[in-house]
């Protein structure tokens, strides 16, 4: 509707100019261009319909070029047999319009060829990657849309790169703990199955074997319950939670494990705090994760330190110790899934604790962090105030 707009009033505006010569001039004048406009909007919109048939940007270019030189050789033919143009003016208007057409199409083959290369790189770039490769770096020569299209194409090629990278290491990181106890199974299944040892000891593999089961048991729900986080696969029931209070259940809850351990616990609670909209077992989930951690990695005589504050929109939790921290080097991967080592604080388990935290917290619209801390480890996370 636009162009037959602009067309209805380009035919117009000529119209009217005609009308100081001759009426009968402009009468005539804007039958043709209505006509022609009418012809150019019908010959557009097959282009655009049979554009798969055309093929490349290029014959498509060139067949525009051809399009508007046709349309100009049409109307000084129509202007010539209204004699409103003479013939040797119409000769005249026709040469130029093919020299015209001709030198367009030689410059816009021109400007559009670093363009049109650009298009063929990202073409090449991504049938690459969709055939596997991840080595692939697509160059666009200019500054414009089709440079930012290939930054955001290569861009897109680092995530895949990285994410095949975490697959890939968490495939071998799965593999390897679950290898650990599954030959333990298998060794002591088959100490049973041969009669090996009194039934004393016989007792005592059922028992180790029970450990192991429970450990790939708990593997294998941590496994699921991450999967399902990191695809929003959430169904949580969110309501205001009181995390002062929170905060006291899940220390009193783990003060047994620290005592047995000579590890203090103790909580530091803002006044007034204000409640975060949260789901209260996924919130606990992260503080029984965060605690256990810093337990595990604080020497006796050690303290840990739960602490809560309002900061503007968001509601605070940070759980710190009196360890030996973490190594600077490990700290960008603490929070990635089987990430281990002292430093990583995932030793005692599988190393997807801190990772379902994470995903947890994220989930609910707030970030978990490492705070610089001078001593020992402080981890800090956020929450949306209610």
């Amino acid at each position: 509707m636009r162009a037959v707009t602009l067309l209805l009033l380009l035919a117009t505006g000529i119209a009217l100019v005609l009308v100081a010569g001759s009426r009968g001039a402009a009468v005539e004048a804007l039958v043709v261009l209505l006509g022609l406009g009418l012809l150019a909007l019908v010959v557009a919109e097959v282009l655009a319909a049979r554009r798969h048939a055309i093929g490349s940007l290029r014959r498509q270019v060139l067949l525009a070029v051809v399009v508007a030189v046709a349309l100009v050789l049409l109307a000084v033919a129509a202007f010539t047999e209204a004699m409103l143009v003479s013939s040797e003016d119409a000769l005249v208007i026709g040469l130029a319009s093919v020299f015209a057409g001709l030198a367009g199409v030689l410059a816009g083959r021109r400007v559009l060829a670093g363009a049109l290369d650009d298009v063929d790189a990202l073409r090449d770039g991504l049938m690459a990657v969709g055939e596997g490769r991840r080595d692939i770096h697509i160059a666009a020569g200019g500054g414009d849309e089709l440079a930012q299209l290939a930054a955001e194409a290569n861009a897109m090629i680092g995530r895949l790169n990285a994410e095949e990278s975490a697959r890939r290491s968490l495939i071998a990181s799965v593999s390897h703990d679950l290898r650990t106890p599954m030959t333990s199974l298998r060794l002591l299944a088959s100490a049973i199955e041969d009669d090996i040892g009194d039934p004393r000891e016989r007792a005592g593999y059922l028992t180790a074997m029970r450990v192991h089961v429970d450990a790939l048991s708990g593997l294998i729900d941590d496994l699921f319950e991450l999967s399902r986080l990191e695809a929003g696969d959430i169904a949580w029931t969110m309501q205001h939670v009181a995390l002062d209070e929170l905060v006291e259940e899940t220390v009193d809850a783990m003060r047994a494990e620290a005592g047995s351990r000579g590890v203090g616990v103790r909580t530091a609670l803002a006044e007034g705090l204000a409640p975060a909209r949260a789901n209260p077992e996924k919130v606990q989930r992260v503080l029984f994760n965060l605690i256990q951690n810093a337990i595990r990695h604080t020497p006796a005589d050690g303290s840990v330190t739960v602490m809560a504050e309002p900061a503007g929109a968001t509601v605070e939790v940070e759980v710190s110790d009196t360890g030996a921290g973490i190594p600077a080097a490990e700290r960008p991967h603490v929070f990635d899934p089987f990430t281990r080592g002292d430093g990583a604080r995932a030793s005692d388990g599988a190393g997807l604790g801190l990772a379902i935290s994470r995903a947890i917290v994220e989930a609910h619209g707030g970030r978990i962090w490492l705070p610089d801390s001078t001593q020992g480890t402080r981890v800090r996370f956020s929450l949306p105030r209610a």
